[in-house]
């Protein structure tokens, strides 16, 4: 029996060997073969976050353009709210011939002089400088040519007078055969009504600077020559009003489209810090629905320990749990093989020269085990 036992503990050690190699390679396949449905979790998650990423990206995307139509529509509303414009205004005057020095009147908005109300415009701004011209559409008629000069009165006032011009003006000379050969040449128009035997007169007459007490009231006023008491023979009398503006507000006026600009580019940087301080929420809802999200999580995903590297280490922990366990056993075996050694060393020398041999085989056949589980 004491010749048998080596026989016995090299069979037991090489069957323990052959079960603890079997083990680990199991546990090996069973991590290979966990490795594809890890990959295809992989795949999903990052999947999943670049349909995260698009969606948040043309959310935020949608919110600065909204933001940005804003802040346009803002920056345009203040900048048009600062520039003036010119005042453009025409109407037409009608003289009262039952008055010897006919006259009309151009309010520019409110009570008339017989307490009426006239709805029109409420006058020029204050500073503007504002030009003002009569234009007279005169027939050329035998009558006009005789009375020949006449005089045009204009007077702005507010209650009292705030400037008063006068003008001379007569119609255009034009010679006897000159008239017989343009009617000639001009018959059929004339008599087919397309050209008319008329002249239009423009006369500039004022130029005054707004100020403050503002002006109300504009009149009128034809006047015979002196010594006679004919008045012109008229179609049709218009008044036109331009202002102009201060230097200052002209060059505004001139760049309104930088003021634009710079104003809605001020007013997009305004309302997204503002959002980015106060209402995160609205830029990035993802963030604000998902609890689960904080900082820590993300510098987790940046050094790398997400799930999947946790459970591989916890895969790699129990095999490396596996492979102790056998070493333990292993040491044990080896002591218990030394110590039946040393109780038959005096019986059977060649017997314990033999277990040494097939001890040291043993190791090597281990070390190997071991080596290819690695």
């Amino acid at each position: 029996m004491a010749l048998l036992s080596p026989f016995i503990a090299i069979f037991s050690i090489a069957s323990d060997s052959y079960h603890r190699a079997e083990e680990a390679v199991d546990a090996v396949e069973s991590v290979f073969l966990k490795a594809p449905s890890k990959v295809i979790h992989g795949t999903t998650t990052l999947l999943r976050k670049i349909g995260f990423g698009i969606v948040g990206a043309v959310h935020v995307c949608m919110v600065m353009i909204v933001v940005m139509l804003l802040a346009a529509m803002l920056g345009v509303g203040l900048v048009q709210l600062w520039i003036e414009e010119p005042v453009f205004m025409r109407e037409s005057l009608f003289f009262d011939y039952t008055d010897a020095n006919p006259k009309a009147v151009f309010t520019f908005g409110g009570f008339v002089d017989d307490g009426s109300i006239k709805k029109g415009p409420l006058g020029v701004p204050l500073g503007h400088t504002f030009h003002v011209s009569v234009a007279l559409l005169m027939p050329e008629s035998d009558h006009n040519r005789q009375i020949g000069m006449f005089q045009v009165q204009v007077l702005s006032a507010d209650g009292n007078v705030k400037a008063k011009s006068s003008r001379p003006c007569m119609l255009r000379f034009r010679s006897l055969p000159l008239r017989l050969l343009r009617t000639f040449l001009m018959g059929a128009p004339l008599i087919l009504g397309i050209s008319e035997e008329t002249q239009k007169i423009s006369i500039k007459m004022l130029q005054l600077k707004e100020r403050l007490p503002r002006s109300k009231v504009i009149r009128v006023t034809l006047i015979p020559r002196a010594g006679t008491v004919c008045l012109p023979q008229l179609y049709e009398a218009e008044i036109l009003l331009i202002s102009k503006l201060p230097w200052t507000k002209e060059v505004v006026r001139n760049w309104k489209w930088t003021f634009y600009v710079w104003a809605s580019i001020y007013i997009y940087i305004t309302m997204l810090i503002i959002i980015l301080s106060c209402c995160r929420p609205l830029l990035f809802p993802i963030t604000a629905l998902d609890p689960s999200y904080c900082p820590d999580s993300a510098e987790t995903e940046y050094t790398g320990e997400s799930k999947e590297a946790r459970a591989e280490g916890r895969d790699e922990k129990g095999i490396s749990e596996v492979l102790r366990r056998w070493q333990q056993r292993r040491r044990k075996r080896k002591a218990i093989i030394l110590h039946g050694e040393m109780v038959d060393s005096t019986e059977c020398s060649s017997a314990s020269i033999t277990r040494e041999d097939t001890s040291m085989a043993v190791d090597e056949q281990d070390i190997v085990d071991s080596e290819s589980v690695f």
